[in-house]
């Protein structure tokens, strides 16, 4: 049917640092508590009112606790990114995530200066609190 994608959170992020309120140093502190769907799809012939929402919705509900079973702690919050030339992100919106901003097209692996990959909104479900 489909299949969903999770890891390591982006290092840096201006809009998401910003939203949570993390400094620098609040940010190296705690960065492991934010989890990336770095990889979200539904095979195009599956053809299911509202799934899209739903899967998120679950995922967010039940990935905090295989996370702690795998690796010992439990995230707070989930993040991804929305390529906005590509997809309008309609179903992290019906998932209740929050768009926080965006980015600035540069990648991780990327020349700081220059817009390599394209510029994203980032969308955040929180879980429980805001990191502080």
């Amino acid at each position: 049917m489909g299949l969903l994608g999770f890891g390591a959170a982006a290092w840096k992020s201006g809009p998401r640092d910003e939203w949570i309120g993390w400094s620098r140093g609040q940010r190296h502190r705690n960065l492991a508590a934010v989890v990336n769907n770095a990889r979200f799809l539904i095979l195009p012939w599956v053809r299911v009112s509202s799934l899209a929402g739903k899967l998120l919705g679950m995922a967010a509900r039940s990935l905090p606790v295989h996370w702690e079973g795998r690796y010992g702690y439990r995230p707070v919050l989930l993040e991804t990114f929305v390529e906005t030339k590509r997809f309008a992100g309609t179903c992290y919106r019906a998932a209740n995530w929050a768009c926080v901003g965006q980015t600035q097209g540069r990648g991780k692996l990327g020349d700081h200066r220059l817009g390599q990959v394209p510029i994203s909104r980032w969308g955040r479900y929180v879980r429980s609190c805001r990191l502080r």
